[in-house]
């Protein structure tokens, strides 16, 4: 360690200090015990300072200047497991119990036309309003709702409807604040001019601001296309932008809903996913809206058109797999009670299970690995639930999903090797190989 340099930043109400210590090929800035320490602070597009503890804009507070030419520096906590010891760790917050997780990121993804951006209105209503969202408790507060797909006559229109049917008084949503961006610039992050990093817009900045002026226990952002203006299938770039949201989420004690639409990988896969695995990796929840389709053969059919299912495809912090049944009644999503309980968990099981199971063919596919249709140490059921993206999916369960993808042609064999010693591996089709193949890059 070399290169001990200490700074003293004063403002009108105290005076930080921060110690810099110059490592061998990092240069950062630790906390050390005594006197007042400075808070971390990022310097946005717009030139102003950003506190990461608090989320608030720091007017006139230049970050200090490392002597001479080097990297940038920046602030590390570090603390030691044994400081746990007889403090009970703290309750796992949800700001809708076991769909979203509070102080964090949320992924919301739904075909186009399926209702996702009207279901998340209804949360950002029940959330203003103290009610429930789909027979489930809702943290109530203020709602930030960002939307760059609808304009505010649509979003009107939408929330008189919500209200109406759910008997609120719209005079009393004060605390929904709408930010409507539609036809405008709405990116909140983009690629530095050398692409490898993700730098927040001035707009991120004002959302910053909005955030820490209104306290939001939601913030609704509609939609990650919109908002994101980096590759969807760069990893790296992914993880930086849901990493920039989740700070935010993190700071400013709030939960964040990101709405997305999926590829048609992704809606022919059942995973909602779209771009490169990232997006289901780097958040902590993922729900998907989906409409209910019946494969025949070559055809699709839709028999109920006011029907959705909105499941659970990711869920860290609680069991995940479940499926709600809705049906759209009056201008709005509603529970569909006629649905069976049973029903609804085995379809909801059964599409988390597959989309599991089409995801780790694609990744090992993009990886250079195969794997067997038929029983032996390649078995592509017994090699993906020994695999920890797994997330606990039994050999069983793949055996059934494998069996049903190949029964609707969602995935293929390929019969490979030698005539004398052929082996049969598993393969997606020719239509969703271009886009896995570009995750995979």
């Amino acid at each position: 360690m070399t290169g001990l340099q200490q700074y003293t930043e004063g403002s009108p109400n105290t005076s930080h200090v921060i110690v810099s210590l110059q490592l061998t090929d990092v240069d950062c800035q630790v906390n050390e015990p005594g006197g007042t320490i400075a808070p971390p602070m990022a310097r946005l597009e717009s030139g102003e300072l950003y506190n990461a503890d608090t989320g608030e804009i720091v007017a006139g507070a230049p970050l200090p200047a490392a002597p001479g030419k080097g990297p940038a520096k920046r602030m590390v906590s570090v603390v030691s497991a044994s400081d746990f010891a007889g403090q009970p760790a703290p309750p796992q917050l949800w700001h809708v119990p076991g769909l979203i997780p509070h102080r964090t990121v949320t992924l919301f993804s739904g075909d186009g036309g399926t209702g996702k951006s009207l279901l998340a209105l209804q949360l950002a209503v029940a959330t203003t309003a103290g009610r429930e969202w789909l027979g489930r408790d809702v943290q109530p507060g203020c709602c930030l709702y960002v939307s760059a797909e609808d304009d505010l006559g649509e979003l009107h229109r939408r929330v008189e409807r919500i209200t109406r049917t759910q008997g609120i008084d719209l005079a009393q949503l004060d605390q929904l604040k709408i930010v409507p961006l539609a036809g405008e610039d709405a990116v909140l992050a983009s690629p530095d001019q050398r692409g490898n990093i993700i730098a927040s817009t001035p707009l991120f900045a004002c959302l910053v601001k909005l955030v820490q002026e209104h306290r939001p226990r939601l913030v609704v952002l509609d939609t990650s296309a919109d908002f994101f203006a980096g590759s969807e299938i760069d990893r790296t770039q992914v993880r930086q932008f849901i990493g920039l949201l989740r700070g935010l989420a993190i700071r400013s004690e709030t939960a964040v809903l990101l709405l997305s639409h999926p590829s048609l990988t992704g809606m022919s896969s059942g995973s909602g996913l779209s771009g490169s695995t990232a997006w289901n990796n780097s958040v902590r929840s993922r729900l998907y809206l989906s409409r209910i389709l019946t494969k025949e053969g070559s055809n699709t059919t839709e028999l109920d058109t006011d029907r959705r299912t909105l499941a659970t495809m990711k869920a860290n912090y609680a069991a995940s797999g479940g499926a709600l049944s809705l049906r759209w009644n009056e201008g709005v999503f509603v529970l569909d009670e006629a649905a069976s309980i049973s029903t609804l968990s085995a379809a909801g099981q059964h599409a988390r299970i597959d989309a599991i199971f089409l995801d780790l063919l694609a990744q090992y596919l993009g990886e250079g690995r195969s794997v067997n249709v038929a029983p032996s140490a390649n078995y592509a059921p017994l090699v993906f639930s020994l695999d920890a993206r797994a997330n606990g999916i039994t050999k069983r369960a793949f055996v059934a999903a494998m069996n049903r993808l190949l029964g609707a042609q969602r995935i293929r064999v390929n019969s490979e090797g030698p005539p004398s010693k052929r082996t049969q591996k598993l393969a997606l089709p020719d239509n969703a190989r271009g886009e896995d193949n570009a995750d995979a890059a």
